[in-house]
């Protein structure tokens, strides 16, 4: 095998969707596993579509998601530019080869005259398609003579260059995905290659800085599998050996019918871009890791073979193939990118949360400022194991932090009887008597209480919960209690007999 080359060409119209980071990945994993280039091509052509800070924001989601590319803008590999609109001066002299070769020529068809013909078939009930059936009867160079196609073009009158697609031929595609696809070329429309701005069409400009760029493998979503067959007589007709083609399926709605949409994410309330665009969330704004997003995103449409779902870049790099890429759609689950969410953060330290949690919410809980970092590290490794995200840490444990300003309603009028306050008291009597107050001790000493006085331990342990915490939730009771101190417990207890 030659070097291996891949490509991800996103064009600068907007935020880049999910789907278009999942095809970044799949290039950047087969590169990787090759030992291959991963290169970035921003397809700009369309300069009327072109959106400012586009391109800067598909380069820093790359980065988020740990799949740098090797070359592109910024990046020289001596393939550049990478910008199409920088490449503008090639294609021209590509298009007149293909004119020079047969295999194109200019059409000077107005577009009313194009429209005429299509509502003309629209109410015969056809569709108009421009090819080998009427292309001599039309404005172009095949149905003029020399001299009127160079009059014309003197005239500087209005031109486009059109792939002149073959008839009677049966093409015999090669898809890594799909296997082997047969067309009839006679249903191939004459597609535009140079349009009468100057500018190419997206087909000759990619097939041309495939070409150049030396891409050996072009993995790209389903939606451009009906251009397969131009590019390849594309390439046929320059005489150039085509990449290997693989087309991957889409990423399907919730509901396993449609294309996953930003409409989707809006109605669902997930992330449905890696960063936030404007007022869209993205994954990294909703406290998603980048390698949670790499990770459920491989799986969206590929599988290793085995029950395996955790995997490291590294991991999958190793298993990557394209031999195990579905054809059929992969359904997105909201809840199991959550899932995905929870694994990474489980796997992180308690350290490593407690960097997050304070760099994400020392401003919105100035509370803790007032305590230490082994403190709080020590309330992270007791609740984490509740937590999706980061951002639940606080709510998962505020009452570490800060006594609870009021109490769950339905577990007050169930845990609170007519005795309560008098046990609580108690209660508060033998945990300021206690000298050695760690968990363990604290514990052992209300329990035997408990017993000695013949109560259920329902009877104490709720009304003691919710005094402490504000609610029947929580880690280990008597954990808790050490964390808070004596002082702060008692407080919190004489609190909910006075409140409640």
């Amino acid at each position: 095998m030659s070097k291996v080359r891949v490509r991800f060409a996103p064009s600068p119209t907007g935020p880049l969707h999910i789907g278009g980071v999942r095809t970044a990945l799949f290039n950047y994993l087969y590169a990787k596993k090759h030992n291959g280039d991963f290169i970035l091509r921003i397809e700009d052509t369309d300069q009327n579509r072109y959106v400012e800070g586009a391109e800067a924001y598909i380069i820093e989601a790359l980065n988020w998601c740990g799949i740098p590319f090797d070359e592109g803008p910024g990046k020289d590999g001596g393939f550049g530019p990478y910008r199409q609109s920088e490449r503008k001066h090639l294609y021209q002299q590509y298009a007149l080869e293909l004119i020079e070769k047969g295999h194109a020529y200019y059409a000077f068809d107005t577009p009313e005259t194009l429209d005429y013909h299509r509502k003309d078939h629209e109410a015969k009930g056809k569709t108009f398609i421009y090819n080998w059936h009427n292309r001599e009867k039309l404005s172009n160079s095949l149905s003029l003579s020399q001299d009127e196609v160079q009059q014309k073009i003197n005239d500087e009158e209005d031109y486009v260059i059109r792939f002149k697609s073959p008839k009677d031929q049966e093409l015999i595609l090669h898809d890594r995905i799909r296997g082997e696809i047969t067309i009839d070329t006679n249903i191939l429309d004459d597609k535009v290659l140079f349009k009468s701005d100057g500018m190419p069409t997206y087909h000759l400009a990619n097939i041309v800085d495939d070409h150049l760029m030396e891409i050996s493998h072009v993995i790209r979503g389903e939606e451009w599998l009906p251009s397969l067959a131009l590019h390849q007589l594309l390439y046929d007709a320059f005489g150039w050996k085509a990449p290997e083609f693989a087309h991957l399926p889409l990423i399907m709605k919730p509901a396993g019918k449609g294309k996953l949409s930003k409409r989707d994410g809006e109605k669902g309330g997930f992330p449905v871009f890696p960063l936030q665009w404007n007022d869209a969330q993205g994954y990294r704004e909703s406290g998603y890791f980048p390698e949670t997003v790499v990770n459920f995103l491989a799986l969206l449409g590929w599988n290793p073979g085995n029950e395996k779902e955790l995997f490291t870049l590294e991991e999958l790099i190793e298993s990557f193939s394209l031999e195990r890429i579905n054809k059929s759609g992969a359904r997105f689950d909201p809840e199991k990118t959550k899932w995905f969410n929870h694994q990474y953060l489980q796997k992180k330290t308690s350290s490593e949360l407690t960097s997050l949690f304070i760099a994400q919410e020392t401003i919105n809980y100035p509370e803790l400022k007032e305590k230490s970092l082994d403190y709080i590290e020590k309330v992270i490794s007791l609740i984490k194991e509740r937590a999706n995200f980061v951002s639940e840490l606080w709510e998962l444990g505020s009452y570490f932090f800060t006594p609870p300003s009021e109490y769950n309603e339905k577990a007050a009028k169930k845990q609170f009887k007519e005795d309560t306050p008098s046990i609580l008291r108690e209660v508060s009597g033998l945990i300021e008597s206690i000298s050695d107050f760690t968990s363990h001790n604290i514990e052992s000493k209300i329990k035997d209480w408990i017993g000695q006085n013949e109560l259920s331990f329902g009877k104490v342990m709720g009304p003691l919960r919710l005094s402490i915490v504000g609610d029947l939730k929580g880690p280990h009771l008597f954990a808790i209690i050490e964390m808070i101190g004596k002082k702060d417990a008692l407080a919190r207890i004489q609190k909910a007999i006075s409140q409640i």
